[in-house]
Formats: C-alpha cells, sequence, structure tokens
C-alpha cells in the first residue's frame, strides 16, 4: 500500500516542481532565510532536512550526492564548512518554519524558512 507516500504537487509537472525544489534550496542554504508560500515553504524544509541529513557524513559520497542537488558550488561549499558543523550535535530539525501575513496580492498564505541557528 502506499498511503501517505507522497508530495505536494505545487500545480506543477514533475521537472518544473523539481527545478523549483533545487532553486529554494541553494538560495535558502545561501542566504539561511527565504520567504515563500506555505505549501512550498513545507517541501521546501522537508527536502532541506534531508540534504544536510546526508551532509552531515561529510565523505566523498555525501559531497556528490549534494552537488547532485544544488545548482551552485560554493553554496556546496558553505554548506560543508559553515552549516553542518553547526548541526553535528543535533539528530534533526534543522529548519524552522514562520507563518506570515497572506501574500497582498492574492492573499497566498505565506511563511519563512530559516536554517535554526
Amino acid at each position: 500500500m502506499r498511503h501517505r507516500v507522497g508530495q505536494r504537487k505545487l500545480g506543477r509537472d514533475t521537472g518544473h516542481r523539481r527545478a523549483l525544489i533545487r532553486n529554494q534550496m541553494t538560495d535558502l542554504l545561501r542566504h539561511e532565510r527565504l520567504q515563500t508560500t506555505a505549501p512550498k515553504a513545507a517541501e521546501l524544509s522537508r527536502e532541506v532536512e534531508k540534504l544536510i541529513g546526508h551532509a552531515r557524513a561529510n565523505d566523498l559520497h555525501a559531497r556528490r550526492l549534494v552537488v547532485a542537488e544544488l545548482y551552485d558550488e560554493t553554496v556546496v561549499k558553505k554548506l560543508f564548512a559553515e552549516i553542518v558543523p553547526r548541526y553535528q550535535d543535533r539528530a534533526g530539525g534543522y529548519t524552522r518554519i514562520v507563518k506570515l501575513q497572506p501574500r497582498r496580492g492574492d492573499s497566498a498564505p505565506m511563511a519563512q524558512v530559516e536554517l535554526i541557528p
């Protein structure tokens, strides 16, 4: 059975959705905080948690997994040099989602995703 397996479609086909999440992961790790809609924030948080979990192994295989997901090599270096050492003693929960006011134009629910300091 595949009950409760899957992800939000976000109104996009697979390739577009994957590119969106990869772009947002790269930006979140670069700036350590990102403002987006609430459903995108939930999916982004889920993917970044997995990515940081892989990166915590800090070996060649982990680096290759991360490079395959992120678009910018400088962000990969920052992840391994600055972000992962912060979370070596933490088992999970590397991101925080803060609900914001609805977007003014279309009242879409907004949220801010940030890395836990």
